[in-house]
């Protein structure tokens, strides 16, 4: 399951500079609104020191990382949902992604336009999340608009279930609540994520930073747009759009000598990579082998034949056993053989739950 996440922000918060820097795509970055009209895909390899191991032992003839797809939304402005600016064209773009990126510009400028004219993070969060939620509030009102009568008039229990739920999610909206705030029961939740609903998605904001801010980790913008997050179980990750773009053409050894020098442990990427990871509660396993090692990305908690449908449908559908070593005891005792004999590798079954570093091998019948 390849991540994905949508990049949203108003205009001039350093949105597309931070995007060309983490996927290294040449887009226009531009100081005026609207430098990106149509929306820019670029994918990156999730950085993980396990797979690079697993490359230096079992020397494959071909290597995987995981991948993080982002998909760089134009800029809103207030109206949007309304038809302002770019109105609301980009909004299917961002109906399918796992998670919604929010950039928020939390550094004075005087050079670089502010679409509302002063830096305020928790206003620029407010106006673009009232118009994700006016967006949901249209979809709830045409679908009410389409089964309500029909509601009335049958008792058919799950038009009725659907009726009452979009009846909750309107009262949620029109409260000025974004629905990843509301709770629901697992029940209501299958029905809801065919809707897509914009404000229920996970949202990670993006506080961008001057370079001494970030070092120094004291931003009261930032301080503000922290306490915002938690209302709504939101993550907030400090970058510096300057110091990325700098990043991104330098070699992996030489980001680690950049980063050390200015005594930044993480980059911008990997901090928002490790805060996706943990806000929509994913993890890793490994396939490996002399043909190829690869990195999978799943949902904690899935069982065995869901990870091995990750890989295939027909591993999932025909699944029968999988054989099973943690990343860390391969580690530890060098070898699969060393391991075997140690009796650390193991067969799972169909119950078996998925953990973070396992490395797998699975048997299927179909």
């Amino acid at each position: 399951m390849a991540l994905k996440a949508g990049i949203v922000g108003l205009p001039n918060v350093g949105k597309s500079t931070l995007f060309n820097a983490i996927t290294k795509q040449n887009i226009l970055a531009a100081n005026y609104p609207f430098a990106t009209i149509e929306p820019n895909v670029g994918v990156v390899t999730v950085p993980d020191e396990r797979l690079d191991y697993l490359n230096d032992l079992y020397k494959p003839k071909s290597l995987v990382g995981a991948t993080y797809e982002f998909t760089d939304i134009a800029g809103l402005v207030k109206g949007a949902s309304k038809g302002e600016g770019l109105g609301n064209q980009f909004l299917s773009h961002i109906r399918e992604v796992d998670a919604i990126v929010e950039v928020v510009r939390c550094f004075s400028n005087s050079n670089i336009i502010h679409v509302d004219g002063d830096v305020d993070p928790v206003r620029d969060v407010e106006t673009i999340n009232v118009e994700l939620m006016l967006a949901d509030l249209e979809v709830v009102d045409n679908r009410i608009g389409r089964i309500g009568k029909k509601a009335a008039m049958t008792r058919d229990k799950e038009i009725a279930f659907e009726v009452t739920l979009l009846n909750k999610v309107k009262e949620a909206l029109e409260a000025n609540k974004a629905l990843r705030q509301i709770e629901f029961s697992e029940e209501e939740l299958e029905v809801l994520k065919n809707f897509n609903f914009l404000t229920l998605k996970p949202i990670i904001y993006m506080a961008n930073v001057n370079e001494e801010d970030l070092i120094e980790d004291t931003n009261e913008y930032v301080e503000q747009l922290r306490e915002y997050a938690k209302a709504e179980n939101g993550e907030v990750v400090t970058v510096c759009a300057k110091i990325e773009s700098e990043l991104a053409d330098l070699s992996e050894e030489e980001k680690k000598v950049f980063l050390n020098d200015l005594g930044i442990k993480m980059s911008g990427l990997n901090k928002l990579i490790k805060s996706t990871y943990k806000l929509l509660g994913l993890a890793t396993f490994f396939t490996a082998g002399e043909d190829e090692c690869r990195a999978w990305t799943f949902k904690r908690g899935y069982k065995a034949p869901k990870c091995a449908g990750i890989i295939h449908t027909d591993f999932e559908r025909g699944f029968i056993k999988a054989e099973v070593m943690s990343f860390n005891d391969l580690k530890e005792y060098g070898s699969e053989l060393k391991v075997k004999e140690a009796g650390k590798l193991r067969l799972e079954g169909k119950e078996y739950i998925m953990q973070d570093g396992d490395i797998c091998l699975f048997r299927f019948n179909v």
